[in-house]
């Protein structure tokens, strides 16, 4: 199952009968997966990239899963206590005791109409902090367990990504010769004065002092794609303590070999649009 993507170095974990449950049930959800995942690759570019907000590539995967009918949706859980006198017409009470709300980033039916466990549900944490996991795990959990779900799929990098990610920052530094903050302000990569301040420390400092450019890639990966961001570790460590359990669950960790090194931004005309259809 998913060969393309293990060829290409995915990392990829079934848990709780998702093998069976896919390729019995939902074939269609391993195609999507391949169609989208195989080709998928972002450029070094979009990784050093400064700025708030969802990354380009997170913006394209979600536009090509929602191309294949893969969208937002809201879920709400309501329970309540219906009382009324036996032998009597009198209008039941009604006490609401519960009402939770789940909102899932791309969720695909399989039915017609809602159905009850028709529908399969995923998440992309590329770069966000950890305990998002928790907050997917949880929803996917709950609901499973009402039988809104019968899978949840989580989307993150990978481990080997993860740990070549300061690589990866370094070869572009050397490449495009970053020396000091006018090379960063050339490359258009904002950085506060808070940063420029850890940074020029650590370059000028008496004993053992660095270079810029190696005190800048430390500080960057450090900030952005630290050890409490999302990635696959952190994911494998709370699916071992059983977060999420008993709900089937696909994971799916991006390989290092996503990254291209040709500093040109992929050219998407779509990403300008804010409105996924949600």
């Amino acid at each position: 199952m998913l060969a393309k993507l293990k060829s290409r170095g995915y990392q990829i974990l079934f848990e709780s009968h998702a093998v069976a449950i896919l390729q019995h049930d939902f074939p269609i959800v391993l195609e999507d997966l391949e169609t989208v995942l195989n080709d998928f690759e972002i450029p070094i570019t979009e990784i050093i990239g400064s700025g708030g907000g969802e990354s380009k590539g997170t913006q394209r995967l979600r536009r090509a899963l929602y191309a294949k009918g893969w969208h937002k949706a809201n879920f709400e859980i309501r329970k309540a206590i219906r009382y009324s006198e036996a032998g009597t017409k009198s209008d039941p009470l009604q006490i609401e005791r519960e009402s939770t709300t789940h909102e899932i980033d791309h969720v695909k039916s399989f039915a017609g109409e809602f159905e009850g466990n028709k529908l399969v549900a995923l998440e992309i944490e590329w770069n966000n902090k950890d305990p998002f996991f928790d907050r997917d795990l949880e929803n996917f959990k709950r609901l499973h367990s009402e039988g809104a779900i019968s899978l949840g799929i989580i989307v993150t990098r990978g481990s080997g990504l993860h740990e070549k990610m300061r690589d990866f920052v370094g070869r572009y530094a050397t490449e495009q010769n970053i020396r000091s903050k006018e090379d960063l302000d050339r490359l258009q990569i904002g950085i506060t004065p808070k940063q420029l301040r850890a940074i020029t420390n650590k370059s000028t400092r008496a004993n053992n002092p660095i270079d810029f450019q190696s005190a800048w890639v430390n500080k960057f990966v450090g900030d952005k794609y630290g050890e409490a961001t999302t990635h696959w570790t952190k994911l494998m460590s709370r699916i071992m303590r059983g977060v999420g359990n008993p709900c089937p669950l696909l994971l799916i960790g991006l390989p290092e070999s996503i990254v291209r090194f040709d500093v040109d931004p992929v050219v998407d005309p779509m990403e300008e649009e804010d409105d996924l259809g949600a």
